[in-house]
């Protein structure tokens, strides 16, 4: 029923376009991920841990203060 020759072009199109840059753009990929992070994303992962920890901090001490002044919020959560 199917001509060879109407799935030929596809075919090609796809071997010579598209598998050539999907190959390349994946093993570029991979070579990024493989070098690990930047200098860049380095900074801004301690900078975050560093916002974090301080977030803490403050959870910490907003809770403290709850406990004092009303002894009884966890319970209405």
């Amino acid at each position: 029923m199917f001509d060879a020759e109407v799935l030929m072009a596809p075919l090609i199109i796809f071997m010579v376009i598209v598998a050539p840059l999907w190959l390349i753009l994946h093993y570029r990929s991979k070579k990024q991920v493989s070098q690990g992070l930047s200098e860049h994303e380095h900074r801004q992962l301690i900078e975050l841990a560093s916002k974090a920890e301080k977030m803490a901090d403050r959870v910490e001490t907003l809770e403290a203060l709850l406990d004092r002044e009303s002894p009884q919020w966890r319970r209405k959560l």
